[in-house]
């Protein structure tokens, strides 16, 4: 089992960056897909990235592609989501979550096993 921990969210402008990091407890961090969900007010949770376990391979969401990296440090149990050329739209809350199924290349949010408590990213006009 694995609890997450999300930080580095704020508020920036339109065009700025931002890096996420999610801290995970654990010695078997490595045995987990880790993916960024976000949710914006009013709206659903929906997909955003995630990672293999080894960080190999990644899967994005079409309206981050060239735009968002997600990457990993197991040896620091943390998953990391570089943000560039942030948007108004990017505006909501991202969470963190843990995959215990390995399958990195799916969407299905209900795969998720452990999520965090979110972390505010805000981007002005």
């Amino acid at each position: 089992q694995v609890q997450p921990v999300e930080s580095g969210g704020g508020l920036v402008q339109a065009g700025g960056s931002l890096r996420l990091s999610c801290a995970a407890s654990g010695r078997t961090f490595s045995n987990y897909v880790i993916g960024w969900i976000r949710q914006a007010p009013g709206k659903e949770r929906e997909f955003v990235a995630a990672i293999s376990r080894f960080g190999s391979s990644t899967h994005y969401a079409d309206f981050v592609k060239g735009r968002f990296t997600i990457y990993r440090d197991n040896a620091k149990n943390t998953v990391y989501l570089q943000m560039n050329n942030l948007k108004p739209e990017d505006t909501a809350v991202y969470y963190c979550a843990a995959n215990r199924r390995g399958d990195w290349s799916s969407q299905n949010l209900a795969e998720y096993d452990y999520w965090g408590q979110g972390t505010q990213v805000t981007v002005s006009s």
